[in-house]
């Protein structure tokens, strides 16, 4: 009898890695508009380089939200979304050798090898057997338990006492404002810098811009109390673009000759418009939003201006510096959160955070209880 409950549970786990006995909850996709909170297996180890996290605590990105747009229409139905989170090490594969059962850990949003031509080269996001596939082209972190494919270069130690919900933000939004923004932007002491959209990633921008000492740095949103947080954040400026023309206001401020670096932090065909309307010649545009529609590149006015336009999806390699700048109090992203749910109140975090004019919203925790 014993052999054939044995026999019985193999079958029962797929050649995905399965385990169809034990079941967990997780916010699934079903297509454009599409989302349920729903029983799904509990994922185990598919490869000696796996580990499985038991979700402390994890959030909604914009990125999410295209998801669930369908502007990202590869992602399939059933998929298990989500891409940041913390928490601790339930299982682990036999040729993993950083972590053991029980740490407590950061997941990164991009998953790496450490060992192809692009890790190597510290693109990340291109390695040949990861990038960002998680809660995209694998399942995420929207869930009770997840699994993270090369955990030894996916996962980040959490030191101890740290404040783990502030270090949510370090899964994805602060090494992407600082990698797609800051960083491709060039942004050198003395800049005039202008971020458009003062979400979660454009205010990630704003605080690690700031390590470089630029002059300005404007913030430009229809949100103004996403502007007015802004402000509480370091933004010098703050332009309200369903108010009043921003790009008359920014010729104003800058003498009539442009900002050094236009960060979009938007991902929509307006805001991209509007970085070519403001930047000044020899700047630099740096694109972080997520684009599921075509925008016009303005050459016949470009092509003579020094324009470097840039483009990026975050590595992480940024992560553990940004680490130490969150333990060391430089900069706190903690103060992004403005709601808190629990797991199973992820429609109602999805809401929220899709309203997030009439919420007042940034950032939302989500805590597996």
């Amino acid at each position: 009898m014993e052999n054939l409950i044995s026999n019985n549970e193999a079958l029962l786990t797929d050649v995905a890695g399965i385990n169809l006995n034990k079941t967990m909850k997780a916010l699934v996709y079903h297509g454009a508009g599409k989302k349920a909170w729903e029983n799904k297996p509990k994922p185990t180890i598919t490869k000696p380089t796996d580990a499985i996290v038991k979700i402390l605590k994890t959030t909604i990105c914009g990125t999410d939200l295209h998801i669930m747009k369908g502007d990202l229409p590869e992602v399939a139905d059933g998929r298990i979304i989500g891409h940041e989170g913390v928490g601790i090490i339930e299982e682990l594969g036999s040729g993993v050798s950083n972590f053991k059962v029980g740490d407590h850990v950061i997941i990164s949003c991009v998953t790496s090898c450490g060992k192809c031509e692009y890790c190597k080269k510290g693109m990340y996001s291109h390695c040949k057997d990861g990038g960002w596939i998680l809660g995209y082209m694998i399942d995420g972190c929207q869930a009770e338990y997840v699994r993270i494919p090369h955990a030894d270069n996916s996962l980040y130690p959490i030191p101890a006492g740290s404040d783990e919900e502030a270090l949510v933000m370090l899964s994805d939004i602060l090494p992407t404002g600082f990698e797609c923004g800051v960083l491709n932007g060039q942004v050198k002491p003395g800049d005039v810098v202008a971020i458009v959209g003062s979400g979660p990633i454009g205010i990630a921008a704003l605080l690690t811009a700031q390590f470089y000492s630029p002059a300005e740095i404007i913030m430009i949103d229809m949100d103004e109390n996403r502007l007015n947080v802004a402000k509480t954040f370091g933004a010098t400026q703050i332009i309200n673009s369903g108010a009043e023309n921003a790009i008359e206001r920014i010729k104003s401020l800058t003498g009539g000759v442009g900002v050094d670096v236009a960060i979009e932090a938007v991902g929509v065909p307006a805001t991209f418009e509007l970085c070519q309307e403001i930047i000044a010649p020899g700047g630099h545009i740096a694109n972080i939003g997520v684009h599921g529609k075509s925008v016009t590149l303005h050459l016949e006015k470009l092509w003579s201006s020094n324009i470097t336009i840039t483009t990026r999806l975050v590595d992480t390699v940024t992560t553990p510096l940004l680490l130490k700048t969150v333990q060391s109090k430089k900069i706190e992203p903690k103060k992004l959160i403005t709601h808190h749910f629990k797991l199973d109140q992820v429609i109602e975090a999805y809401e929220t955070f899709g309203n997030a004019a009439k919420e007042k919203a940034l950032k939302v925790i989500l805590t597996n209880e």
